[in-house]
């Protein structure tokens, strides 16, 4: 399957303008399978969430070894045919308890071995700067005529240069 060649019918400054723009289009029986939102201009964004101790690294290792840990356990306990249940959940306990125990430890060791040089809990996410309607070559024309009524409710909304 080949790609039709596409092309902007109108940039808007937040996803969910762009999405409220393709349910329009969606709502007038415009063919949006032949549409799509394309992020532009993407950057890192870094947001610091807190300041990282020894008591935090352990507390983040625990909780990313618990689920696994308790994952193996319920499965190694459903080899028990004779009471697959009940040696399940135990088995399952016990890995949740061995599993944040580890992951309490590493935590503690890899933030012992940064040496305090990230001394910061953050979260990392990309954020495009606009984002662009796209649509097939051969029906971008009538996507733009019925994006024209649209009322935007920011600042964003405005059709792309064709």
């Amino acid at each position: 399957m080949t790609e039709q060649p596409r092309r902007p019918v109108a940039t808007y400054e937040t996803y969910q303008e762009a999405e409220r723009a393709v349910d329009h289009l969606s709502d007038q029986g415009f063919p949006v399978e032949r549409v799509a939102i394309i992020g532009q201009d993407v950057r890192l964004v870094e947001q610091v969430v807190g300041r990282m101790d020894y008591g935090r690294a352990a507390l983040h290792g625990a909780a990313s070894g618990a689920l696994p840990g308790a994952l193996i356990g319920w499965l190694f306990g459903l080899v028990d045919w004779v009471d697959p249940l009940v040696s399940g959940l135990l088995v399952a306990l016990y890995g949740l308890i061995f599993g944040a125990i580890v992951g309490a430890l590493f935590g503690l060791l890899l933030y012992a071995l940064q040496g305090g040089r990230r001394d910061f809990a953050s979260v990392r996410s990309m954020q495009p700067s606009r984002y662009d309607v796209v649509a097939d070559e051969a029906v971008a024309d009538e996507a733009v005529r019925l994006l024209g009524g649209l009322q935007t409710t920011g600042a964003g909304g405005r059709p792309a240069h064709t």
